[in-house]
C-alpha cells in the first residue's frame, strides 16, 4: 500500500469529526442523553470507514488509532454542554453535506492506496460518504437519507469520482482532494438551499 499523505490524512480526521457532530446534532433533535449524544457521535463518525476498511482488507482504522473514538466522543460531549439556539435551522444538515464530501475523497483515496481498481475505489469512496449518514438515520429512528429523493448519494459520487479522474491526469493529491470535496460540497449545499432532487419512479403517470 502506498502511502495516503498527511493532507488527505487530515482531511480523514475533517469527515470523522464532522460527521460526529452531524451524529452528536441528530442527538440534539431528538431531545437525548449526554451518553446518547457521545453514542450518536462516535457510529455516525466511524461507521462508513469502518464499512470500506472490512471490504478492502483494511485494518479499521480507529481500533488503531486512539484519537479516534476520543474525537467523537469529545465532539458528543462538547454539543451537549452548548445552548441549543447555537444549533438551529439547517446546521445539522451543512455539517452533513462537509462529512459527505470530505469522506468520499478519503474513502476513494485509501481504497486507490490499498490497490483497488479506480472504479471500485469510487464505489468505496461512496461507501465511506453514506453509510454513517444511515446509521445516524437508521439510530434516531428516521427514514434514510439515501431513500429521499434528494442529491445526496449523487453528491458523495461527484467527489470520488472527481478524486479518482484528477489524480489520474496526475493532479497533486492535496489539489484534487479540494477540488473533489469542494466540488461534492457545492452540490450538496446546492441541494439543501434549493431543495433540488432526483426525478422519482412513476412521477407523472
Amino acid at each position: 500500500m502506498s502511502d495516503i499523505g498527511f493532507w488527505l490524512k487530515l482531511l480523514d480526521y475533517v469527515g470523522i469529526a464532522v460527521f460526529a457532530i452531524s451524529g452528536a446534532l441528530m442527538a440534539a433533535r431528538q431531545r437525548q442523553t449526554l451518553v446518547t449524544f457521545a453514542f450518536f457521535a462516535l457510529l455516525t463518525g466511524v461507521g462508513g470507514g469502518s464499512v470500506r476498511d472490512l471490504l478492502i482488507g483494511a485494518p479499521v482504522y480507529w481500533v488503531h488509532d486512539s484519537w479516534v473514538a476520543a474525537l467523537c466522543v469529545g465532539i458528543g460531549f462538547l454539543i451537549w454542554f452548548t445552548p441549543e439556539k447555537w444549533w438551529a435551522g439547517n446546521l445539522l444538515e451543512y455539517f452533513d453535506a462537509l462529512g459527505l464530501a470530505a469522506y468520499a475523497v478519503f474513502g476513494t483515496a485509501k481504497a486507490l492506496a490499498y490497490g483497488i481498481p479506480p472504479f471500485p475505489a469510487i464505489v468505496m469512496g461512496v461507501i465511506t460518504a453514506c453509510v454513517s449518514g444511515i446509521i445516524r438515520d437508521v439510530l434516531a429512528g428516521l427514514p434514510s437519507i439515501i431513500i429521499r429523493p434528494e442529491l445526496y448519494v449523487t453528491a458523495a459520487f461527484l467527489s470520488a469520482v472527481s478524486f479518482a479522474a484528477l489524480t489520474t491526469l496526475n493532479l497533486p493529491n492535496i489539489w484534487a482532494a479540494m477540488i473533489a470535496a469542494g466540488a461534492g460540497f457545492a452540490l450538496r449545499g446546492a441541494a439543501i438551499y434549493w431543495h433540488i432532487g432526483l426525478p422519482v419512479y412513476g412521477k407523472g403517470e
